[in-house]
């Protein structure tokens, strides 16, 4: 079953744990700007640019958000050498998808939670007992699960805020999609769109962007980058069951909250 190259290209880190063929279908920013937010409920900023080894002891680890099982990036979060946007200022864009962070970054470190599959309700029929389009049924029940990559990353002073504004600035200037490239791999997103943002951190921006063309119709990716003081926090969600089953769906909100708590 042939897959969006767009979705491809941008999904390729966040679903490699799942193994599947399948998959490949798949300034400082203000309170007033669209994707953006703070609140009473921000996370208290760092006070100092953190390093490799904090940021470790900082992202979410093994028992941190419930119903989800955390571990390494498995096939690793692409080099940014490895990440080009066909237009230049819609990188941000892209390298978000992929979990890399916008701006340079001193240090980073990422980590994925993968949402446990849900209890079944009934015994699983046999292959062999299913039609082709109750198979795709169940493989899309299945599938039905977030996968999400977090990137901690840290800046000298000033830094993060202008990585938070590439972003925005990006996100607004490529809302007519545009074509891109991971590790060979070339694809294309026809839209692009802000997101209402979680409001965790100082500032944040959330965004989607979706190949409209593709075979089975529109496939959205959600993404969210929030600053927490001198450190941003990258979010990129993928549901392959909820696309195949043009269900919606948003970067997980557990693993937002979770990651939050410990940038407190």
């Amino acid at each position: 079953m042939k897959r969006s190259s767009g979705v491809r290209l941008c999904a390729t880190a966040a679903v490699s744990v799942l193994s599947l063929a399948l998959v490949t279908g798949c300034g400082d920013a203000k309170p007033d700007d669209p994707g953006t937010a703070s609140g009473k409920d921000a996370a208290k900023p760092a006070a100092k640019t953190l390093g490799a080894a904090e940021l470790r002891k900082l992202i979410i680890a093994k028992g941190d958000v419930p119903g989800h099982e955390v571990g390494p990036v498995e096939g690793g979060v692409p080099d940014r050498s490895k990440v080009k946007a066909g237009n230049a200022e819609c990188e941000p864009v892209l390298e978000a998808f992929t979990g890399i962070a916008p701006g340079a970054p001193v240090a980073h470190t990422s980590r994925m939670a993968t949402q446990e599959k849900k209890t079944p309700t009934a015994e699983p029929s046999s292959p062999e007992d299913l039609t082709e389009g109750a198979l795709k049924d169940e493989f899309t029940k299945a599938m039905d699960l977030d996968v999400t990559v977090v990137t901690l990353a840290s800046y000298e002073e000033g830094g993060a805020e202008r990585g938070l504004a590439s972003l925005q600035d990006a996100v607004k200037a490529c809302t007519g999609g545009f074509s891109g490239e991971q590790d060979g791999e070339k694809g294309k997103f026809t839209k692009v769109a802000a997101e209402k943002p979680s409001g965790t951190g100082d500032a944040s921006v959330a965004f989607t962007a979706t190949d409209e063309d593709s075979e089975d119709g529109a496939l959205p990716l959600h993404s969210e980058v929030v600053r927490h003081g001198r450190t941003l926090a990258v979010y990129t969600t993928v549901n392959i069951g909820a696309m195949m089953g043009k269900k919606p769906y948003t970067v997980s909100a557990p693993v937002v909250k979770a990651q939050a708590a410990k940038l407190r």
